[in-house]
């Protein structure tokens, strides 16, 4: 391994954040946790589900292998939300429907960033947490007691994609992971200080920055603009509910429940 691959892992710190899949597969290498945000999409979809007791299993997006999945194991295959639109039947991407769905037990959702990512990680050696705006608190707490006896913390802001398929780094994204960060720095307050990379540093800073006006300010971001201006402006609504959720998703194998 190379000098500049070993400092892009970050691994002088304890608490890490890298975006993306790449960045996800370098600074869980050796990570105790990871924690996957993808706020207007898969984690706030992730954690309404756990909510309401549906089993989630995290997979990659447009994989043609998907409708076996979850055929496999007899669980529901979610679509995405112009899918649903369009009259597919089904459970699909948009947090705001799911609130309201019954009769789902196991739910796949695959997504193009968080739940790739998520699927990525599933064999990371790492455990998997799915985070967003909804649970930044109830993550926090989860995590402190473990961060605080040493284990070292991985927070991959999943972003957006170009339509070249290349990254974009999403605000919305980067407001959920620091959202986390400032919680669990606070619950850590009285205790040894935090080893936070500076990527990390930022994260937390950014939130600070929007804490008082989350739901403007996702409804005004690119992400949040383009949701709005095609007719999905609950879901912005729904996952600029801070703190609504006190559920943590934890990947258990290969499917998301509720966390102890």
């Amino acid at each position: 391994m190379t000098e500049t691959v070993a400092a892009h892992r970050q691994a002088g710190h304890r608490v890490r954040l890298e975006w993306g899949p790449t960045g996800a597969a370098a600074v869980a290498a050796g990570a105790d946790i990871a924690v996957v945000v993808d706020v207007l999409s898969f984690t706030t979809t992730l954690t309404v589900a756990v909510e309401r007791g549906i089993t989630v299993y995290p997979f990659r997006w447009k994989d043609e292998r998907a409708a076996a999945h979850a055929a496999e194991r007899d669980a529901v295959l979610a679509v995405g939300r112009f899918e649903a639109r369009q009259g597919q039947a089904g459970v699909s991407l948009s947090p705001s429907s799911l609130t309201t769905v019954e009769g789902v037990e196991r739910l796949v959702l695959p997504s193009p960033n968080g739940s790739t990512i998520a699927f990525a990680l599933a064999d990371s050696g790492a455990t998997v947490v799915g985070a967003s705006l909804r649970n930044a608190g109830a993550v926090a707490a989860w995590l402190a007691p473990h961060v605080a006896a040493g284990a070292t913390l991985a927070v991959v802001p999943a972003g957006e994609r170009w339509p070249d398929g290349s990254l974009r780094p999403a605000v919305e994204d980067l407001w959920g992971a620091g959202a986390v960060l400032a919680a669990m720095q606070a619950v850590l307050a009285t205790g040894r200080p935090v080893d936070l990379s500076p990527e990390a540093r930022m994260a937390a800073r950014a939130y600070a920055d929007v804490a008082g006006t989350v739901t403007e300010a996702l409804l005004a971001c690119a992400s949040g603009r383009e949701l709005v201006d095609v007719g999905f402006a609950d879901d912005v609504r729904t996952a600029a509910e801070h703190d609504a959720s006190t559920v943590v998703p934890v990947l258990d194998g290969e499917a998301f429940v509720a966390g102890a």
